[in-house]
């Protein structure tokens, strides 16, 4: 197994911490290689051996938008990136990409990080990615928590 691995058990929780809070979980192969997200099999067929917590990274925006016209219950505007994850030196996998909305900023606003392409960025937990009630769908039928990003200061 992977000196990676962190969880395979079905919550995601990172038990090694005691956090209950979900891991950001992508999948490690027994090729070396990294996916996110995480599936079965490897880009390059090999079997997925264990499990790697984007946590514990910092990624970089590889480029951004500002979306002003948003689906039911997402956030108006909703700014959004493409972050590349570096991986360390040792790796030599594909790249290992995620999509996700950029963090409010904590002094009460309700207004995004600014995020500009280069910038260095870390997922943070978000348990509500956009309001359960909105739209059409049942709240019950889908999980509304995530990950966002974060600029590193």
């Amino acid at each position: 197994m992977s000196d990676n691995e962190t969880t395979d058990d079905a919550t995601g929780s990172d038990e090694a911490t005691g956090s209950d809070e979900p891991t950001f979980e992508a999948a490690e192969y027994a090729d070396g290689t990294i996916t996110y997200p995480p599936h079965t099999v490897s880009p390059n067929g090999a079997e997925r051996v264990g499990t790697v917590d984007l946590r514990a990274y910092e990624g970089r925006v590889l480029t951004w938008t500002t979306s002003t016209a948003t689906p039911p219950g997402v956030r108006e505007p909703n700014t959004l990136a493409i972050v590349e994850f570096d991986m360390g030196e040792e790796y030599d996998g594909p790249a290992v990409r995620a999509l996700g909305q950029i963090a409010e900023r904590e002094d009460g606003s309700e207004e995004t990080f600014d995020v500009e392409i280069g910038d260095h960025v870390e997922p943070v937990y978000a348990a509500e990615l956009r309001e359960p009630g909105a739209g059409i769908r049942e709240p019950e039928s889908q999980e509304w928590n995530g990950f966002r990003f974060r600029p590193v200061e």
